[in-house]
This record gives structure tokens, C-alpha cells and sequence, in this order.
């Protein structure tokens, strides 16, 4: 049977499929769940749960820390499968809000959701129509302007 988490994962999918950007964010802190509710997801939805932050990683690995930051958003963009009949997953991405590639993983993935479904981790918090990555004095601190996006939020650990 599923759970409310569960449903409204799906829900969420449903709701964005003849929207222009098909993106579903699960949103929780470290320890709540989340990359099970993905990996359930994908078993589903006949998909593979692909984790950002290590894909990523070894694609700029090699490369100088200019080039980094200047190519890291297109090689997250071809990290992306982009399938018509089922949703991309998508776990980890912990590196896209590194500070030294100053990227907008928020940006990244909302563009990414245009050729294809996604549905990703987002280890944070929402509150307000705000998603929240890192606590306030912390480097990597952002906050995201999220009142037009699919959430579904988890607040305790599954």
C-alpha cells in the first residue's frame, strides 16, 4: 500500500505532465527519506535514480576550476535523460550548490524540466514558498523563490 508521501509523489508527477516545466521536488532534510521515496519512484515508473553529485563530479573532475564553473550547468543538462514516458530521477545534488561553481541548481533543474519529467531530491526545507538550502551564515546558504512548483515536503524520517 502506499503511503501519503507516495501519493503525493504521484499526484505531483500527474499534475505536471502537460505543464511546461515537468518538475516534482522532494523536499526534506538529511535522514528523512527522500532517496527512498525516489528509489520507490523510480522502481514505478521503470526508472533509474541517478545521483547528481557524483555524475557530476566525474565529468569536471579533470577539468581547471574556470572551466568548472563556465561548463558545469551544461554538463548537468546532458546528466539528464530526456525520456518522454517516464520521469527522470534525480538524487544527490549536493554539488550543485557548491559555492566554488556558482551555479542555480534551481535555474539548472527548472530547464532540464522542459524536455523531459523530473523528479528530484531537494536537501533542504520549504516554508513560505520558500525552499531552503543550508542554514543562515553558512556558505552555501540560498533560498528560492518555489510558489509556482511542485513540493512535496517531508518532515520527519521515514
Amino acid at each position: 500500500m502506499l503511503d501519503g508521501i507516495h501519493e503525493k509523489l504521484n499526484a505531483a508527477i500527474f499534475a505536471t505532465s502537460s505543464m511546461y516545466e515537468r518538475l516534482v521536488l522532494l523536499v526534506g532534510q538529511s535522514g528523512t527519506g527522500k532517496t527512498s521515496y525516489l528509489q520507490r519512484v523510480a522502481e514505478q515508473h521503470s526508472s533509474t535514480t541517478l545521483n547528481v553529485s557524483q555524475l557530476l563530479s566525474r565529468a569536471i573532475l579533470e577539468l581547471p576550476k574556470r572551466q568548472r564553473v563556465l561548463t558545469a550547468p551544461r554538463h548537468f543538462a546532458a546528466l539528464v535523460p530526456a525520456t518522454a514516458d517516464r520521469p527522470a530521477i534525480l538524487d544527490n545534488l549536493e554539488l550543485m550548490f557548491s559555492t566554488e561553481l556558482k551555479m542555480d541548481p534551481l535555474a539548472c533543474l527548472r530547464q532540464a524540466s522542459r524536455h523531459c519529467s523530473i523528479v528530484a531530491s531537494f536537501p533542504g526545507s520549504y516554508s513560505e514558498g520558500q525552499l531552503i538550502y543550508a542554514e543562515p551564515g553558512h556558505p552555501e546558504y540560498r533560498r528560492f523563490a518555489a510558489d509556482d512548483l511542485q513540493i512535496v515536503a517531508i518532515s520527519s524520517p521515514l
